[in-house]
C-alpha cells in the first residue's frame, strides 16, 4: 500500500496516495458542519447548523474537529481498514510550534494506530514539485501569506516571513467593495468567494490601477438578484501588491520577497531569487481563475523587474509532465515525491521510535 500524503490548508484538505505525477486523489473542504448529538438532519437543525474550523490561517486549532476529519480522509476516502493502517506523511506550514507537531505524531499513531510518520516543511515540498532543492516560496494561502527562502532543502527561517492575510481576507475585502457599489443587495459570503474566483485580475502596475477605468458587468446570483461588478473586480489582486488597500501598513509581496531573501548570506541570493515559487490556493484557485493567475503573475514579474535588488525575482515555470493546477497543491506533490524515498529508506518515525522516544522523536527524525 502507498502511503499516504495529507495537506491540511485552511480551506482545502488535499490528501492521496503518493503518486507524484498525479493529482491528489481527494481534495475537500477543511471546514466541518457540527451535526446534533444524536445525528439527526432536519430543517431545524440546518438553519442552526454551526461550522467548525480545524485549521485556521494554516495552523490546526481544533484537534477534535480534526480527529473526525482524518478519520474520514483515511477510512472513507482512502480506503484504510481499521487494524491495517499504512505510513502517512504530512506537509507542515510555515511557522508550526513544536507542540503542534507533537500533538499530530501522538494523534497519529495513539489514535490512529499507523505504521510509519513523516513530516516536512510545506516550502521546501513546493520546492522539491519543480525539481528544486533551493529557492524562495510565495505561498499565498486561503489565511496566510509565507514567503521561505529555502536553501539546501533546509528553511532559512530568520529570513522567513508569514502575514496573517490571505484569501479569506481578499474575499472579505471584495464583499465590501461590491456592498459600496451595490448597496441594496445583500450578498453572502460563499456567493462573494464565487464572485472573486471568477471575476478577479489584476491590473499592468499601480498606475494602471490608479487610473483604472473599466466597464460593468451585470452578474446574477443564485436567488435571482443582479449585482454590477466593475473596478471592485482588480482591487483583490491589488490589494497584494498595496497592502494598504486592506488597512495594512505593509510593503507589497515583491518587496517583502526581495526583503527576505536579502536577510540571507549574498552567497545564495542570485541562486534563490532565480528559483522563485509561486505557490498555494488563493494563487491558483479554480480553472476560472485563471484569468487572475495569468494577471498576477505577469504583475508579480513587472513588478519585479522594477526592483532595486540588482538581481530581479524570476518565478519557476513546473515541468509539463506535472499535474495541471500544479500551484494549487505543490507541497502535496513535493510530498508525494518526498514519501518514495523517507518511508523505502527507513528515514521516518516508526511504532518503535515513537513508543521508545514518544511525540518529541518527531523533532530529531523530521525537522
Amino acid at each position: 500500500m502507498e502511503a499516504a500524503v495529507v495537506d491540511t490548508g485552511s480551506k482545502l484538505l488535499k490528501a492521496g496516495p503518493a503518486i507524484p505525477d498525479q493529482a491528489p486523489s481527494l481534495i475537500i473542504p477543511t471546514q466541518m458542519r457540527r451535526l446534533p448529538e444524536d445525528g439527526s438532519l432536519n430543517e431545524s437543525s440546518l438553519s442552526e447548523e454551526i461550522t467548525v474550523d480545524p485549521v485556521v490561517r494554516g495552523l490546526i486549532r481544533d484537534w477534535d474537529a480534526m480527529e473526525d476529519l482524518l478519520h474520514h480522509v483515511l477510512y472513507t476516502g482512502l480506503g484504510w481498514e481499521i487494524g491495517n493502517e499504512g505510513q502517512i506523511l504530512f506537509t507542515d506550514p510555515l511557522s508550526t510550534p513544536k507542540s503542534v507537531r507533537e500533538q499530530l505524531v501522538q494523534l497519529m499513531f495513539e489514535t490512529f494506530n499507523i505504521s510509519g510518520f513523516y513530516a516536512s516543511e510545506q516550502a521546501v515540498l513546493s520546492l522539491y514539485a519543480v525539481g528544486r532543492i533551493s529557492g524562495c516560496t510565495v505561498d499565498i494561502g486561503h489565511g496566510k501569506i509565507d514567503i521561505a527562502p529555502v536553501i539546501e532543502g533546509a528553511v532559512h527561517h530568520i529570513a522567513s516571513r508569514r502575514f496573517e492575510i490571505g484569501g479569506i481576507d481578499l474575499t472579505k475585502l471584495l464583499a465590501q467593495e461590491l456592498g459600496k457599489s451595490n448597496p441594496h443587495v445583500n450578498i453572502s459570503m460563499s456567493d462573494v468567494e464565487k464572485i472573486k474566483e471568477r471575476y478577479s485580475c489584476c491590473a499592468e502596475d499601480e498606475l494602471a490601477y490608479g487610473k483604472l477605468e473599466c466597464q460593468t458587468e451585470k452578474h446574477t446570483l443564485p436567488d435571482g438578484q443582479v449585482i454590477m461588478i466593475g473596478r471592485e473586480r482588480y482591487t483583490v489582486g491589488e490589494a497584494l501588491f498595496q497592502p494598504s488597500i486592506l488597512g495594512l501598513e505593509a510593503h507589497g509581496i515583491v518587496e517583502q520577497l526581495v526583503r527576505s531573501i536579502s536577510a540571507v548570506s549574498s552567497d545564495n541570493h542570485r541562486q534563490l531569487l532565480e528559483n522563485t515559487v509561486l505557490c498555494g490556493g488563493t494563487a491558483t484557485m479554480t480553472e476560472t481563475y485563471l484569468q487572475f493567475c495569468t494577471g498576477f503573475e505577469e504583475r508579480f514579474q513587472k513588478e519585479a523587474g522594477l526592483c532595486s535588488s540588482a538581481i530581479r525575482p524570476a518565478l519557476v515555470k513546473p515541468p509539463e509532465y506535472m499535474p495541471e493546477n500544479l500551484s494549487m497543491y505543490s507541497a502535496w506533490v513535493g510530498g508525494a515525491i518526498l514519501a518514495k524515498v523517507v518511508f523505502p529508506q527507513n528515514q521516518h518515525v516508526t511504532k518503535a521510535d515513537y513508543d521508545e522516544n514518544g511525540p518529541s522523536v518527531v523533532h530529531r527524525k523530521c525537522f
